[in-house]
Protein backbone atom coordinates (compact mmCIF):
# COMPACT_ATOMS: atom_id res chain seq x y z
CA UNK A 1 0.00 0.00 0.00
CA UNK A 2 1.46 3.64 -0.59
CA UNK A 3 2.44 5.37 2.72
CA UNK A 4 0.58 8.43 4.11
CA UNK A 5 -0.58 11.06 2.14
CA UNK A 6 1.88 14.25 1.62
CA UNK A 7 -0.06 16.79 4.13
CA UNK A 8 2.57 19.54 4.64
CA UNK A 9 0.28 22.37 3.67
CA UNK A 10 2.81 24.60 2.45
CA UNK A 11 4.37 22.17 0.28
CA UNK A 12 1.16 21.13 -0.79
CA UNK A 13 -0.05 24.70 -1.88
CA UNK A 14 3.40 25.20 -3.48
CA UNK A 15 2.80 21.49 -5.65
CA UNK A 16 -0.44 22.73 -6.29
CA UNK A 17 1.17 26.28 -7.82
CA UNK A 18 3.74 24.46 -9.84
CA UNK A 19 0.88 22.08 -11.25
CA UNK A 20 -1.49 25.25 -12.17
CA UNK A 21 1.62 27.12 -13.61
CA UNK A 22 2.39 24.24 -15.40
CA UNK A 23 -0.96 24.01 -17.54
CA UNK A 24 -0.96 27.32 -17.84
CA UNK A 25 2.25 26.99 -19.60
CA UNK A 26 0.30 24.42 -21.75
CA UNK A 27 -2.70 26.44 -22.67
CA UNK A 28 -0.07 29.05 -23.42
CA UNK A 29 1.76 27.21 -26.11
CA UNK A 30 -1.70 25.96 -27.49
CA UNK A 31 -2.82 29.31 -27.92
CA UNK A 32 0.49 30.55 -30.06
CA UNK A 33 0.54 27.23 -31.97
CA UNK A 34 -3.38 26.88 -33.29
CA UNK A 35 -3.44 30.45 -34.25
CA UNK A 36 -4.91 30.07 -38.28
CA UNK A 37 -5.47 26.25 -37.56
CA UNK A 38 -7.69 24.34 -39.48
CA UNK A 39 -8.78 20.22 -39.67
CA UNK A 40 -5.35 19.57 -42.00
CA UNK A 41 -3.67 21.44 -38.49
CA UNK A 42 -5.51 19.16 -35.87
CA UNK A 43 -5.25 15.67 -38.00
CA UNK A 44 -1.10 15.89 -39.71
CA UNK A 45 0.15 19.27 -38.45
CA UNK A 46 -0.30 20.51 -42.07
CA UNK A 47 2.65 18.07 -42.71
CA UNK A 48 4.93 20.41 -41.93
CA UNK A 49 6.37 19.39 -38.10
CA UNK A 50 10.17 19.20 -37.87
CA UNK A 51 11.51 15.88 -37.36
CA UNK A 52 13.42 16.60 -34.24
CA UNK A 53 10.63 17.81 -32.71
CA UNK A 54 8.56 15.13 -33.17
CA UNK A 55 11.33 12.63 -32.47
CA UNK A 56 12.16 14.16 -29.35
CA UNK A 57 8.24 14.46 -28.61
CA UNK A 58 7.44 11.19 -29.32
CA UNK A 59 9.96 10.06 -26.30
CA UNK A 60 7.21 11.68 -23.82
CA UNK A 61 4.57 9.63 -25.66
CA UNK A 62 6.08 6.42 -25.30
CA UNK A 63 7.57 6.21 -22.09
CA UNK A 64 4.65 7.82 -20.31
CA UNK A 65 3.32 7.80 -16.98
CA UNK A 66 3.52 4.12 -16.76
CA UNK A 67 7.47 3.82 -17.55
CA UNK A 68 7.58 6.07 -15.08
CA UNK A 69 5.99 4.66 -12.48
CA UNK A 70 5.86 0.99 -13.11
CA UNK A 71 9.88 -0.06 -14.68
CA UNK A 72 11.48 1.48 -11.41
CA UNK A 73 9.54 -0.88 -9.57
CA UNK A 74 9.83 -3.79 -11.14
CA UNK A 75 13.89 -3.96 -10.47
CA UNK A 76 13.22 -5.47 -7.08
CA UNK A 77 11.28 -8.21 -8.52
CA UNK A 78 13.26 -8.77 -12.12
CA UNK A 79 16.36 -7.14 -12.32
CA UNK A 80 17.37 -5.09 -14.93
CA UNK A 81 14.89 -8.19 -16.99
CA UNK A 82 13.27 -5.47 -18.63
CA UNK A 83 15.84 -4.04 -20.81
CA UNK A 84 15.44 -7.56 -22.95
CA UNK A 85 12.07 -5.72 -23.92
CA UNK A 86 13.47 -2.62 -24.37
CA UNK A 87 16.24 -4.58 -27.14
CA UNK A 88 13.31 -5.55 -28.52
CA UNK A 89 11.72 -2.20 -28.75
CA UNK A 90 14.99 -1.06 -30.62
CA UNK A 91 15.01 -3.84 -33.06
CA UNK A 92 11.69 -2.90 -34.17
CA UNK A 93 12.02 0.69 -34.57
CA UNK A 94 14.47 0.05 -37.88
CA UNK A 95 11.38 -2.55 -39.36
CA UNK A 96 8.97 0.70 -38.99
CA UNK A 97 11.54 3.08 -40.39
CA UNK A 98 12.37 0.72 -42.95
CA UNK A 99 9.27 -1.01 -44.03
CA UNK A 100 5.93 0.73 -42.62
CA UNK A 101 6.88 4.69 -42.60
CA UNK A 102 8.22 4.38 -47.17
CA UNK A 103 4.54 2.43 -47.47
CA UNK A 104 2.39 5.93 -45.90
CA UNK A 105 4.33 8.46 -47.37
CA UNK A 106 3.93 6.82 -50.45
CA UNK A 107 -0.01 6.07 -50.01
CA UNK A 108 -0.26 10.09 -48.57
CA UNK A 109 -2.03 8.43 -45.94
CA UNK A 110 -3.58 10.78 -43.26
CA UNK A 111 -5.26 7.61 -41.30
CA UNK A 112 -2.64 4.45 -42.00
CA UNK A 113 -5.71 2.11 -41.75
CA UNK A 114 -6.53 3.62 -44.76
CA UNK A 115 -3.89 0.85 -46.55
CA UNK A 116 -6.25 -1.78 -45.17
CA UNK A 117 -8.86 -0.07 -47.59
CA UNK A 118 -7.00 0.38 -50.66
CA UNK A 119 -5.59 -3.68 -50.21
CA UNK A 120 -8.33 -5.23 -48.39
CA UNK A 121 -11.40 -3.63 -48.73
CA UNK A 122 -13.80 -1.23 -46.56
CA UNK A 123 -14.33 -3.99 -43.54
CA UNK A 124 -10.67 -3.97 -43.25
CA UNK A 125 -10.05 -0.28 -42.73
CA UNK A 126 -12.60 -0.50 -40.21
CA UNK A 127 -11.66 -3.32 -38.61
CA UNK A 128 -7.92 -1.87 -38.22
CA UNK A 129 -9.55 1.69 -37.33
CA UNK A 130 -11.83 0.04 -34.47
CA UNK A 131 -9.11 -2.46 -32.87
CA UNK A 132 -6.64 0.61 -32.74
CA UNK A 133 -9.43 2.74 -31.21
CA UNK A 134 -10.07 0.19 -28.36
CA UNK A 135 -6.47 -0.24 -28.04
CA UNK A 136 -5.44 2.99 -27.82
CA UNK A 137 -8.18 3.79 -25.39
CA UNK A 138 -7.48 1.21 -22.82
CA UNK A 139 -3.56 2.20 -23.16
CA UNK A 140 -3.81 5.87 -22.85
CA UNK A 141 -6.71 5.39 -19.80
CA UNK A 142 -4.24 3.24 -18.06
CA UNK A 143 -1.19 5.34 -18.10
CA UNK A 144 -3.63 8.26 -17.32
CA UNK A 145 -5.15 6.36 -14.43
CA UNK A 146 -1.87 5.27 -12.37
CA UNK A 147 -0.69 9.33 -12.80
CA UNK A 148 -3.78 10.30 -11.35
CA UNK A 149 -3.61 8.25 -8.60
CA UNK A 150 -0.40 9.19 -7.68
CA UNK A 151 -1.10 12.99 -7.28
CA UNK A 152 -4.36 11.89 -5.76
CA UNK A 153 -2.82 9.74 -2.90
CA UNK A 154 -0.02 12.28 -2.47
CA UNK A 155 -0.99 15.44 -3.01
CA UNK A 156 -4.85 16.20 -3.96
CA UNK A 157 -6.69 13.81 -1.45
CA UNK A 158 -4.94 15.38 1.53
CA UNK A 159 -6.71 18.01 0.90
CA UNK A 160 -10.13 16.48 0.35
CA UNK A 161 -10.32 16.17 -3.44
CA UNK A 162 -11.68 13.19 -4.41
CA UNK A 163 -10.61 11.66 -7.11
CA UNK A 164 -13.41 11.85 -9.85
CA UNK A 165 -12.55 15.33 -9.63
CA UNK A 166 -9.05 15.01 -9.69
CA UNK A 167 -9.92 12.66 -13.23
CA UNK A 168 -12.45 15.41 -14.59
CA UNK A 169 -10.59 18.54 -13.94
CA UNK A 170 -7.51 16.81 -15.59
CA UNK A 171 -9.31 15.82 -18.53
CA UNK A 172 -11.07 19.10 -19.17
CA UNK A 173 -7.23 20.72 -19.31
CA UNK A 174 -5.79 17.96 -21.74
CA UNK A 175 -9.14 18.97 -23.57
CA UNK A 176 -8.57 22.99 -23.78
CA UNK A 177 -4.80 22.94 -25.39
CA UNK A 178 -5.92 20.21 -27.91
CA UNK A 179 -9.08 21.22 -28.63
CA UNK A 180 -7.86 23.05 -31.44
CA UNK A 181 -4.64 22.69 -32.55
CA UNK A 182 -4.77 19.22 -32.29
CA UNK A 183 -1.19 17.71 -33.72
CA UNK A 184 0.33 20.99 -34.44
CA UNK A 185 0.05 21.67 -31.14
CA UNK A 186 0.80 18.63 -29.41
CA UNK A 187 4.58 18.23 -31.34
CA UNK A 188 5.53 21.13 -29.50
CA UNK A 189 3.74 20.26 -26.23
CA UNK A 190 5.35 17.05 -26.49
CA UNK A 191 8.65 18.20 -26.99
CA UNK A 192 8.18 20.61 -23.61
CA UNK A 193 6.60 17.74 -21.68
CA UNK A 194 9.56 15.05 -22.76
CA UNK A 195 12.32 18.10 -21.40
CA UNK A 196 10.73 18.35 -17.87
CA UNK A 197 10.31 14.55 -17.40
CA UNK A 198 14.08 13.53 -18.50
CA UNK A 199 15.59 16.38 -16.62
CA UNK A 200 13.19 14.98 -13.14
CA UNK A 201 14.83 11.83 -13.94
CA UNK A 202 18.33 12.91 -14.06
CA UNK A 203 18.41 14.64 -11.26
CA UNK A 204 16.60 12.22 -9.17
CA UNK A 205 19.15 9.36 -10.11
CA UNK A 206 22.09 12.29 -9.37
CA UNK A 207 20.62 13.39 -6.22
CA UNK A 208 19.80 9.62 -4.85
CA UNK A 209 23.59 9.16 -5.71
CA UNK A 210 24.66 11.61 -3.79
CA UNK A 211 22.25 10.77 -0.64
CA UNK A 212 23.92 7.13 -0.79
CA UNK A 213 27.39 8.45 -1.39
CA UNK A 214 27.81 6.28 -4.54
CA UNK A 215 30.26 7.31 -7.16
CA UNK A 216 28.89 6.20 -11.34
CA UNK A 217 31.27 3.09 -10.75
CA UNK A 218 30.28 2.45 -6.79
CA UNK A 219 26.39 2.49 -7.73
CA UNK A 220 26.94 -0.73 -10.60
CA UNK A 221 29.24 -2.23 -7.73
CA UNK A 222 26.11 -2.05 -5.50
CA UNK A 223 23.58 -2.87 -7.68
CA UNK A 224 24.95 -5.68 -8.93
CA UNK A 225 25.95 -7.09 -5.29
CA UNK A 226 21.72 -6.91 -4.55
CA UNK A 227 21.70 -8.46 -8.02
CA UNK A 228 19.76 -5.57 -9.68
CA UNK A 229 21.82 -5.46 -12.67
CA UNK A 230 20.52 -9.01 -14.05
CA UNK A 231 19.33 -8.91 -17.65
CA UNK A 232 18.99 -12.22 -19.29
CA UNK A 233 16.78 -14.90 -18.38
CA UNK A 234 18.10 -17.91 -19.95
CA UNK A 235 14.97 -20.64 -18.71
CA UNK A 236 13.51 -20.94 -21.87
CA UNK A 237 10.10 -21.65 -20.03
CA UNK A 238 10.06 -18.75 -18.23
CA UNK A 239 7.71 -16.27 -19.43
CA UNK A 240 11.21 -13.62 -19.28
CA UNK A 241 13.23 -15.82 -21.34
CA UNK A 242 15.39 -13.23 -23.47
CA UNK A 243 14.81 -14.76 -26.80
CA UNK A 244 10.71 -14.74 -25.81
CA UNK A 245 11.28 -11.01 -24.66
CA UNK A 246 13.24 -9.67 -27.39
CA UNK A 247 11.25 -11.07 -30.09
CA UNK A 248 7.93 -9.77 -28.39
CA UNK A 249 9.43 -6.31 -27.52
CA UNK A 250 10.53 -5.88 -31.44
CA UNK A 251 6.22 -6.96 -32.84
CA UNK A 252 5.25 -4.92 -29.85
CA UNK A 253 7.38 -1.80 -31.21
CA UNK A 254 5.75 -2.79 -34.38
CA UNK A 255 2.46 -2.86 -33.37
CA UNK A 256 2.20 -0.30 -30.99
CA UNK A 257 4.72 2.41 -32.91
CA UNK A 258 4.30 1.17 -36.77
CA UNK A 259 0.50 0.10 -36.76
CA UNK A 260 -0.84 2.61 -34.27
CA UNK A 261 -2.51 6.16 -35.46
CA UNK A 262 -1.37 7.95 -32.73
CA UNK A 263 2.17 7.33 -33.42
CA UNK A 264 2.12 7.60 -37.11
CA UNK A 265 0.25 10.49 -36.93
CA UNK A 266 3.19 12.82 -35.87
CA UNK A 267 5.81 10.85 -38.20
CA UNK A 268 3.39 11.24 -40.90
CA UNK A 269 3.55 15.14 -40.36
CA UNK A 270 6.91 15.80 -41.03
CA UNK A 271 7.27 17.04 -44.87
CA UNK A 272 9.32 13.79 -46.10
CA UNK A 273 9.96 10.66 -46.04
CA UNK A 274 13.90 11.14 -45.10
CA UNK A 275 13.29 13.07 -42.33
CA UNK A 276 10.73 10.57 -40.62
CA UNK A 277 12.78 7.60 -41.08
CA UNK A 278 15.86 10.18 -39.04
CA UNK A 279 13.08 10.94 -36.51
CA UNK A 280 12.49 7.07 -35.99
CA UNK A 281 15.81 6.24 -35.73
CA UNK A 282 17.14 8.99 -33.11
CA UNK A 283 13.99 8.17 -31.23
CA UNK A 284 14.69 4.60 -30.95
CA UNK A 285 18.12 5.33 -29.80
CA UNK A 286 17.45 8.22 -27.47
CA UNK A 287 14.50 5.50 -26.09
CA UNK A 288 17.28 2.82 -25.16
CA UNK A 289 19.31 5.38 -23.53
CA UNK A 290 15.83 6.55 -21.14
CA UNK A 291 14.21 2.98 -20.78
CA UNK A 292 18.09 2.04 -19.48
CA UNK A 293 18.31 5.20 -16.80
CA UNK A 294 14.91 4.61 -15.63
CA UNK A 295 16.48 1.05 -14.96
CA UNK A 296 18.97 2.63 -12.83
CA UNK A 297 16.68 4.98 -11.23
CA UNK A 298 14.99 1.78 -9.75
CA UNK A 299 18.22 0.02 -8.44
CA UNK A 300 19.16 3.30 -6.95
CA UNK A 301 15.67 3.73 -5.09
CA UNK A 302 15.58 0.32 -3.60
CA UNK A 303 18.87 0.61 -2.10
CA UNK A 304 18.05 3.77 -0.79
CA UNK A 305 14.34 2.20 0.67
CA UNK A 306 16.66 -0.48 2.02
CA UNK A 307 19.20 1.79 3.67
CA UNK A 308 16.08 3.72 5.51
CA UNK A 309 14.01 1.19 6.26
CA UNK A 310 11.47 2.06 4.12
CA UNK A 311 8.97 -1.15 3.15
CA UNK A 312 7.65 -0.65 -0.67
CA UNK A 313 7.76 -2.15 -3.60
CA UNK A 314 6.12 -2.32 -7.27
CA UNK A 315 4.30 1.15 -8.52
CA UNK A 316 4.47 2.54 -4.90
CA UNK A 317 8.75 2.58 -4.50
CA UNK A 318 9.07 5.99 -6.58
CA UNK A 319 6.28 7.98 -5.39
CA UNK A 320 6.73 7.02 -1.72
CA UNK A 321 10.47 7.53 -2.12
CA UNK A 322 10.49 10.83 -3.36
CA UNK A 323 7.44 12.08 -1.35
CA UNK A 324 7.84 10.58 2.02
CA UNK A 325 10.98 9.63 2.78
CA UNK A 326 12.98 12.26 3.99
CA UNK A 327 14.57 13.82 0.95
CA UNK A 328 14.46 17.51 0.22
CA UNK A 329 11.33 18.74 -1.10
CA UNK A 330 13.05 19.84 -4.19
CA UNK A 331 13.42 16.32 -5.32
CA UNK A 332 9.22 16.13 -4.79
CA UNK A 333 8.94 18.68 -6.47
CA UNK A 334 11.15 17.01 -9.36
CA UNK A 335 9.40 14.25 -9.08
CA UNK A 336 5.99 15.80 -9.58
CA UNK A 337 7.06 17.73 -12.34
CA UNK A 338 8.37 14.34 -14.07
CA UNK A 339 4.91 13.05 -13.27
CA UNK A 340 2.59 15.44 -14.69
CA UNK A 341 5.23 15.46 -17.72
CA UNK A 342 5.10 12.08 -17.99
CA UNK A 343 1.24 11.60 -18.19
CA UNK A 344 -0.11 14.26 -20.58
CA UNK A 345 2.01 13.04 -24.13
CA UNK A 346 0.51 9.87 -24.07
CA UNK A 347 -2.93 11.37 -22.74
CA UNK A 348 -2.67 14.15 -25.13
CA UNK A 349 -1.63 12.42 -28.51
CA UNK A 350 -4.21 9.72 -27.76
CA UNK A 351 -7.09 11.49 -27.69
CA UNK A 352 -6.13 13.44 -30.33
CA UNK A 353 -5.27 10.65 -32.71
CA UNK A 354 -8.72 8.71 -31.45
CA UNK A 355 -10.67 11.43 -32.76
CA UNK A 356 -8.78 11.58 -35.89
CA UNK A 357 -9.24 7.96 -36.18
CA UNK A 358 -12.79 7.95 -35.82
CA UNK A 359 -13.86 11.12 -37.93
CA UNK A 360 -12.22 9.71 -40.57
CA UNK A 361 -12.18 5.93 -40.27
CA UNK A 362 -15.50 5.09 -38.93
CA UNK A 363 -17.35 8.55 -39.78
CA UNK A 364 -15.22 9.09 -43.13
CA UNK A 365 -15.80 12.93 -42.86
CA UNK A 366 -12.69 13.32 -45.73
CA UNK A 367 -14.67 11.85 -47.89
CA UNK A 368 -17.93 12.99 -47.72
CA UNK A 369 -17.95 16.50 -50.13
CA UNK A 370 -21.37 17.65 -48.62
CA UNK A 371 -20.08 18.56 -45.13
CA UNK A 372 -18.68 21.89 -45.31
CA UNK A 373 -15.34 22.71 -43.54
CA UNK A 374 -17.25 24.18 -40.40
CA UNK A 375 -19.70 21.08 -40.42
CA UNK A 376 -16.38 18.65 -39.99
CA UNK A 377 -15.17 20.99 -37.18
CA UNK A 378 -18.10 20.93 -34.94
CA UNK A 379 -18.33 16.80 -35.66
CA UNK A 380 -14.82 16.88 -34.40
CA UNK A 381 -15.04 18.67 -31.64
CA UNK A 382 -17.97 16.28 -30.58
CA UNK A 383 -16.08 13.29 -31.08
CA UNK A 384 -13.25 15.01 -28.93
CA UNK A 385 -15.52 15.62 -26.13
CA UNK A 386 -17.34 11.93 -26.40
CA UNK A 387 -13.53 10.57 -25.84
CA UNK A 388 -12.84 12.38 -23.00
CA UNK A 389 -15.85 11.51 -21.17
CA UNK A 390 -15.20 7.69 -22.35
CA UNK A 391 -10.98 7.82 -20.95
CA UNK A 392 -13.43 9.11 -17.69
CA UNK A 393 -15.12 5.98 -17.43
CA UNK A 394 -12.37 3.91 -18.48
CA UNK A 395 -10.41 5.31 -15.07
CA UNK A 396 -12.57 4.74 -12.99
CA UNK A 397 -12.68 0.57 -14.59
CA UNK A 398 -9.00 0.51 -14.00
CA UNK A 399 -9.32 1.90 -10.12
CA UNK A 400 -11.63 -0.89 -9.51
CA UNK A 401 -9.13 -3.71 -10.31
CA UNK A 402 -6.15 -1.60 -9.46
CA UNK A 403 -3.50 -4.34 -7.62
CA UNK A 404 -0.50 -2.33 -7.22
CA UNK A 405 1.46 -2.97 -10.14
CA UNK A 406 -0.13 -2.28 -14.15
CA UNK A 407 2.35 -2.68 -16.68
CA UNK A 408 1.44 -6.25 -16.67
CA UNK A 409 -1.72 -5.60 -16.89
CA UNK A 410 -0.70 -2.99 -19.82
CA UNK A 411 1.50 -5.35 -21.91
CA UNK A 412 -1.07 -8.46 -21.83
CA UNK A 413 -3.62 -5.96 -23.14
CA UNK A 414 -1.31 -4.97 -26.52
CA UNK A 415 -1.31 -8.63 -26.79
CA UNK A 416 -5.05 -9.52 -26.61
CA UNK A 417 -5.88 -5.74 -29.31
CA UNK A 418 -2.74 -5.05 -31.49
CA UNK A 419 -2.71 -9.13 -32.24
CA UNK A 420 -4.88 -8.32 -34.47
CA UNK A 421 -4.03 -5.59 -36.35
CA UNK A 422 -0.31 -6.70 -36.89
CA UNK A 423 -2.29 -10.04 -38.52
CA UNK A 424 -4.04 -8.39 -40.76
CA UNK A 425 -1.22 -5.84 -42.11
CA UNK A 426 1.55 -8.60 -42.10
CA UNK A 427 -1.56 -10.50 -44.45
CA UNK A 428 -2.16 -7.85 -46.32
CA UNK A 429 1.67 -6.85 -46.66
CA UNK A 430 3.28 -10.24 -46.72
CA UNK A 431 0.17 -12.48 -49.66
CA UNK A 432 -1.43 -11.46 -52.84
CA UNK A 433 -4.37 -12.73 -51.13
CA UNK A 434 -7.60 -11.56 -50.66
CA UNK A 435 -11.26 -11.79 -48.11
CA UNK A 436 -14.55 -11.76 -48.51
CA UNK A 437 -15.81 -8.28 -47.55
CA UNK A 438 -16.55 -9.48 -43.98
CA UNK A 439 -14.21 -11.60 -42.89
CA UNK A 440 -11.54 -9.56 -41.43
CA UNK A 441 -13.93 -8.11 -38.68
CA UNK A 442 -14.75 -11.80 -37.65
CA UNK A 443 -11.29 -13.13 -38.00
CA UNK A 444 -10.16 -10.33 -35.34
CA UNK A 445 -12.45 -10.88 -32.76
CA UNK A 446 -11.98 -14.93 -33.24
CA UNK A 447 -8.84 -14.31 -32.96
CA UNK A 448 -8.72 -12.40 -29.66
CA UNK A 449 -10.88 -14.62 -28.52
CA UNK A 450 -8.83 -17.70 -29.01
CA UNK A 451 -6.15 -16.34 -28.04
CA UNK A 452 -7.41 -14.74 -24.45
CA UNK A 453 -8.84 -18.71 -24.25
CA UNK A 454 -4.91 -19.76 -24.84
CA UNK A 455 -3.41 -16.87 -22.39
CA UNK A 456 -6.18 -18.01 -19.85
CA UNK A 457 -4.99 -21.46 -19.27
CA UNK A 458 -1.53 -20.61 -19.92
CA UNK A 459 -1.53 -18.67 -17.00
CA UNK A 460 -3.91 -20.25 -15.27
CA UNK A 461 -2.15 -18.64 -11.83
CA UNK A 462 -2.22 -14.98 -12.85
CA UNK A 463 -5.88 -15.11 -13.73
CA UNK A 464 -7.06 -17.53 -10.75
CA UNK A 465 -5.67 -14.27 -8.52
CA UNK A 466 -7.14 -11.96 -10.94
CA UNK A 467 -10.58 -13.84 -10.77
CA UNK A 468 -10.53 -14.79 -6.98
CA UNK A 469 -10.81 -18.49 -8.26
CA UNK A 470 -11.95 -21.29 -5.83
CA UNK A 471 -8.69 -23.50 -5.03
CA UNK A 472 -10.44 -25.98 -6.73
CA UNK A 473 -10.90 -24.04 -9.33
CA UNK A 474 -7.43 -23.30 -9.00
CA UNK A 475 -6.07 -26.65 -8.85
CA UNK A 476 -8.26 -28.40 -11.58
CA UNK A 477 -6.32 -24.82 -14.25
CA UNK A 478 -2.90 -25.61 -12.93
CA UNK A 479 -2.88 -29.37 -13.88
CA UNK A 480 -4.72 -28.41 -17.29
CA UNK A 481 -1.81 -25.78 -17.99
CA UNK A 482 0.47 -28.35 -17.37
CA UNK A 483 -0.65 -30.70 -19.24
CA UNK A 484 -1.01 -28.67 -22.31
CA UNK A 485 1.76 -26.26 -21.86
CA UNK A 486 4.22 -28.19 -19.66
CA UNK A 487 5.86 -25.76 -17.76
CA UNK A 488 5.81 -23.35 -20.54
CA UNK A 489 4.55 -19.84 -19.53
CA UNK A 490 3.65 -16.94 -22.40
CA UNK A 491 4.88 -13.66 -21.73
CA UNK A 492 5.17 -10.75 -23.80
CA UNK A 493 5.23 -13.19 -26.92
CA UNK A 494 1.51 -13.17 -26.90
CA UNK A 495 0.75 -10.65 -28.72
CA UNK A 496 2.57 -12.64 -31.95
CA UNK A 497 0.43 -15.26 -30.59
CA UNK A 498 -2.39 -13.21 -31.90
CA UNK A 499 -0.95 -12.18 -34.34
CA UNK A 500 -0.53 -15.33 -35.92
CA UNK A 501 -3.56 -16.83 -35.48
CA UNK A 502 -5.19 -13.70 -37.22
CA UNK A 503 -2.63 -14.39 -40.10
CA UNK A 504 -3.40 -17.98 -40.34
CA UNK A 505 -7.47 -17.68 -39.83
CA UNK A 506 -7.23 -14.70 -42.75
CA UNK A 507 -4.74 -17.27 -45.17
CA UNK A 508 -7.28 -19.89 -44.95
CA UNK A 509 -10.07 -18.13 -45.65
CA UNK A 510 -8.54 -16.06 -48.85
CA UNK A 511 -8.56 -16.44 -52.45
CA UNK A 512 -5.85 -15.81 -55.06
CA UNK A 513 -6.26 -12.14 -56.29
CA UNK A 514 -6.96 -11.73 -59.60
CA UNK A 515 -6.43 -7.84 -59.61
CA UNK A 516 -3.29 -6.78 -61.17
CA UNK A 517 -3.72 -3.03 -61.20
CA UNK A 518 -0.60 -1.74 -60.56
CA UNK A 519 -1.93 0.44 -57.87
CA UNK A 520 -2.47 -2.61 -55.64
CA UNK A 521 0.76 -4.05 -56.48
CA UNK A 522 2.74 -1.01 -55.21
CA UNK A 523 0.36 -1.20 -52.24
CA UNK A 524 1.55 -5.09 -51.82
CA UNK A 525 5.26 -3.81 -52.06
CA UNK A 526 6.41 -1.57 -50.01
CA UNK A 527 9.94 -0.44 -50.67
CA UNK A 528 12.32 -1.19 -48.52
CA UNK A 529 14.32 1.69 -46.90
Amino acid sequence: MLREPFLFSMNTAILLAIIVAYFALLLGIAFYTSRGSDNESFFIGNRNSKWWLVAFGMIGTSLSGMTFISVPGTVGKGGFGYFQVVTGYWLGYFVVAGVLLPLYYRMQLTSIYTYLERRLGVNAYRTGALFFILSRTLGATIRLYLVIKVLQTFVLGGIGIPFGVTAFIILGLILLYTYRGGVKTIVWTDTLQTTFMLLALVICVGWIMHALHLSPAGTWAALTEKGYTQTWQTDINSSGFFLKQILGGAFITIAMTGLDQEMMQKNISVSNIKDAQKNMIVFCFVMVIANFIFLLLGGLLYLYAGANGITVAGDDLFPTVAVNSGLPFFITICFMIGLISAVFPSADGALTALTSSFCIDILGIKKNAALTEERRKKIRFTVHNVFAFIFLLCMFFFKAIDNGSLIDILLKMAGFTYGPLLGLFAFGILTRRNVASRIPMVVCLASMVLTFAIDFVNNAAWYAGKFHLSAAGTEWLNNLSQNIFHGYHIGVELLIVNAFITFILLYVLAVKSTNNNENERSVEQPAHA
